[in-house]
């Protein structure tokens, strides 16, 4: 089973815990939280005070994306019960080594992200280290985006590091993931989603769900 992160990013934020409650109930896997700084890229949305204010509100895990300088001064704000994955920006990480070592010594699980120009090349001494390496596809900032196409045989270029190398580090994609190109990002290697507009527009989360599951099932 492939893993559904739909993107708080796109949630009525008046509405912040019902919308969770639904995304629970309709059976996601995890809730995927997006910061900006309004520095690294050109929008600012919130801080660590979205994890704080949700968690031990829902059972599912957090998945949290920080698309922001500075990284360390703020990751272990982000630290709460339900935090599995933080995920920072290669581009935006002088030290990415060091980062990656800071949010595994705080006990949970460290990604790595790469824009959509930013070359697989610049990881080279890195996935041994890291449990997910986020693939955006679409140009950070933004919810609501068009796929970008080129993405697709960058994910598949690193499903084949990820086998050739014995890795088992996850492969996430965010950014511009709908039902339409959910399976072939699946074929390509993919295995954790992250939706946002399209989720959220769904008349039916559980059912749009359901339709994800059947379109990445034995991919």
């Amino acid at each position: 089973m492939k893993i559904l992160a739909p993107s708080i990013l796109s949630a009525d934020f008046s509405a912040l815990g019902a919308d969770v409650s639904r995304i629970e109930k309709a059976g996601a896997d995890m809730i995927h939280i997006d910061v900006m700084d309004g520095h690294f890229v050109p929008n600012l949305s919130y801080g660590a005070v979205a994890a704080e204010s949700l968690a031990g509100k829902t059972a599912l895990p957090f998945d949290i994306h920080l698309m922001i300088e500075n990284a360390d001064r703020y990751i272990p704000g982000f630290i709460t019960e339900n935090t599995r994955f933080i995920t920072v920006h290669q581009e935006a990480c002088v030290h990415l080594d060091r980062t990656v070592k800071l949010i595994r010594s705080l006990g949970v699980k460290a990604g790595v992200a790469l824009n959509p120009a930013t070359s697989l090349s610049t990881l080279d001494y890195m996935p041994d280290d890291v449990e997910m390496v986020l693939i955006m596809s679409v140009n950070p900032g933004f919810g609501g985006q068009q796929f970008i196409n080129a993405s697709m045989a960058k994910i598949a270029a690193l499903a084949e590091i990820r086998e050739r190398r014995g890795l088992s580090f996850h492969i996430e994609v965010d950014g511009g993931v709908c039902l339409e190109n959910a399976g072939a990002l699946a074929e390509a290697g993919a295995d954790v989603f992250v939706s946002g507009a399209s989720f959220f527009k769904a008349p039916d989360m559980k059912q749009w769900i359901e339709d994800f599951h059947k379109v990445t099932k034995g991919a």
